[in-house]
Order: structure tokens, then sequence, then C-alpha cells
């Protein structure tokens, strides 16, 4: 039992998502645009275009936006994964790097 859940621990450790991120002393959000995030933490390691994805507005319109991620890192040897979609940033992931 002990070695299941030291097992289980480890491979949660391994991601982290988060909906803030420190940038020097600025602070973004899940939310934040795409503009707002480059200006308080600068330009990322690497911008990749995922493709484009479908949503649905509260009046049912459908329309699609690009889907992006950006890498920065290693900061304190964690690697930050933003995804943006329609230049707005909805998820914030971490990872510990080699």
């Amino acid at each position: 039992m002990k070695t299941l859940f030291t097992a289980l621990l480890l491979l949660l450790a391994g991601t982290v998502q988060a909906s803030t991120l420190r940038c020097g002393s600025a602070l973004i959000s899940t939310d934040d645009a795409s503009s707002e995030v480059l200006g308080k933490c600068g330009e990322p390691k690497s911008r990749d275009f995922i493709g484009y994805r479908e949503v649905i507005d509260i009046y049912g319109f459908r329309s699609e936006v690009s889907v992006e991620e950006w890498t920065y890192g290693p900061r304190n040897g964690m690697y930050h994964f933003l995804r943006f979609e329609g230049n707005r940033l909805r998820t914030i992931d971490s990872k510990r790097g080699h």
C-alpha cells in the first residue's frame, strides 16, 4: 500500500497545473490576453501553433479560434507551458526539466 501511494505521489508531482504564474515581479492569470502575458513575461523560449478549436458563444454561434502553446523556462528547474485559445490564456502547466 505504501509503495502504491509513493508511486502515485511521484506520478502526480511530474506535472502541475495552475491558474497563475509569476514572471519576475508580475503575475499572469488564466484569461489574460497574449499581449499582456508577452509584456509581463517577455518572449517565450518557443511558440507552437497547435491548430484551431471550435467554440460556441452564449448565443449559440460557432466560430474557430487559433490555439498556441508557449514554453518558458527552465526557471528554477521548471518549464512552464501556456496554452492560448483565441489570444486568451486558458491553461498554465508546469513540469520539472531534466
